[in-house]
């Protein structure tokens, strides 16, 4: 039934001409592709944070805790979903497999914005978030392919960072199309259905510019076009793993692997502390309006485009490959930022939008460094399933807890409550990516 999925057969090689020419063309298509399609699967995700306000001034039987869990329903599931789909992305193609995704996510937020009798049952509403995280779970595993294929260890740093900021774009974007949507339909639904319509539009880009391996296109592997070996490379890197070989061989006795996971939980309590709730505490706890919480939001998203570029180059360039002293700084960065944000409980907006602005700058370069750490600590057949393991542990002990967690929070104990709990996350990040300071990216110049 879904044969479409399976990996591309190899096509027969090129003239060696060629060879150069048509590597530097689809490496800027497939790049393309991946940075459209995983910005288009932020326009889809986080809608409903958008939307909590209406949500609770329309229907006020509904507590922020409650709606929360909605939030957290489609964490644990995406977490889920990315470490599942991770290992289903090694074995597929990554054209279709992202395509795929983005096209069932777009049709699920779609129907929160025209079905308005769902907001009649708590557990409809969070049944479809669940179904919506398990859809956006497709996105990272098949950009995390791409890029092992087509980009070599060496050049790898910088290239994962750009393409990171895809996440901004698309989560910057998404408050802005809202916004746009409300005021083109005077509905709040459209915080749904306006993204959700650009968002499929995005998966038929995907479609036309990804492509599989650069073997699928009569090329040759990345590792020998740019003469660029992981120390342990062998022909068995060209082949594709199963399950139970990458799991039991390459991640669960991976103590890196472990305590980098265990950091992503941290800070991705931190980021979605602070983004989920923006709308949510700015409107009720500071009386702003739902179009100066959505500059606020955007402002957050966009910062943290030249923030992980930086982040990036750092760890390549000054730290020399090594991922965890970049995280520990940026996270200590974020620290700082934090306090400032809470300490302003009765400030104006715009210390507000300077602090989200400095922590959405630093805080998104941590969670770039710890995907890309997560590549390479694995073979690239294994690249989805590392990635899925530590966004398992981002989603399911960190965003998710975020959602219920900061709502239930600041109904016990209010957002100080809410700022002491991100501010002891911050600390905790910077321990366990410490605990990897001992390894570095590295790559030679030889054939093995």
């Amino acid at each position: 039934m879904f044969s479409f999925l399976k990996p591309a057969p190899a096509a027969p090689p090129i003239p060696s001409e060629r060879v150069d020419a048509e590597y530097k063309r689809l490496r800027r298509q497939v790049f393309l592709g991946i940075f459209i399609g995983y910005a288009a699967f932020y326009l889809v995700r986080k809608n409903f944070a958008l939307a909590i306000p209406d949500i609770l001034k329309e229907y006020p039987q509904y507590s922020k805790a409650a709606l929360g869990s909605a939030m957290t329903g489609l964490s644990v599931a995406y977490g889920v979903s990315k470490f599942i789909m991770g290992s289903v992305s090694d074995r597929s193609n990554p054209r279709w497999f992202m395509t795929l995704g983005l096209l069932l996510t777009s049709a699920v937020t779609f129907a929160f914005g025209t079905s308005p009798a769902l907001y009649g049952s708590l557990t409809a509403i969070v049944i479809l978030q669940t179904l919506n995280g398990w859809f956006n779970g497709m996105g990272w595993p098949p950009c995390g392919k791409t890029m092992v294929h087509w980009w070599s260890t060496k050049e790898r740093g910088v290239t994962v960072s750009i393409w990171n900021v895809a996440h901004n774009v698309g989560g910057g974007l998404v408050a802005k199309l809202a916004l746009v949507g409300v005021l083109l339909f005077h509905d709040w639904g459209a915080k749904f259905y306006f993204p959700a319509l650009v968002a499929a539009l995005a998966a038929l880009v995907v479609a036309w510019l990804l492509r599989d391996t650069p073997q699928s296109c009569g090329l040759p592997p990345i590792e020998q076009y740019k003469n660029d070996y992981p120390p342990d490379y062998s022909a068995a890197h060209e082949q594709t793993l199963t399950f139970k070989e990458i799991f039991f061989g390459y991640v669960l006795n991976n103590k890196f692997l472990w305590a980098i996971a265990v950091a992503n939980a941290f800070v991705y309590f931190v980021r979605y502390g602070v983004v989920d709730w923006i709308p949510t505490y700015l409107q009720t706890a500071k009386g702003f309006s739902f179009q100066q919480s959505s500059w606020a939001w955007a402002a957050f998203e966009y910062a943290g485009i030249p923030g992980t570029i930086l982040c990036g180059w750092i760890s390549d360039k000054v730290f020399k490959g090594r991922r965890a002293p970049a995280t520990i700084l940026f996270m200590s960065l974020t620290l700082l930022a934090l306090i400032a944000y809470g300490l302003n409980r009765h400030g104006p907006l715009w210390i507000d939008i300077a602090s989200l602005i400095a922590i959405g700058f630093f805080v998104y370069g941590p969670i770039m460094i710890i995907g890309l750490h997560a590549l390479d600590l694995v073979p690239k057949k294994a690249a989805g399933t590392a990635a899925g393991f530590t966004g398992f542990f981002g989603y399911v002990f960190g965003s998710a807890i975020a959602g219920t967690g900061v709502g239930w929070i600041a109904d016990k104990w209010g957002w100080s409550g809410v700022f002491g709990t991100m501010i002891a996350c911050c600390l905790l990040t910077m321990v366990f990516s410490a605990m990897t300071l001992g390894h570095r990216a590295t790559s030679n110049t030889s054939v093995p």
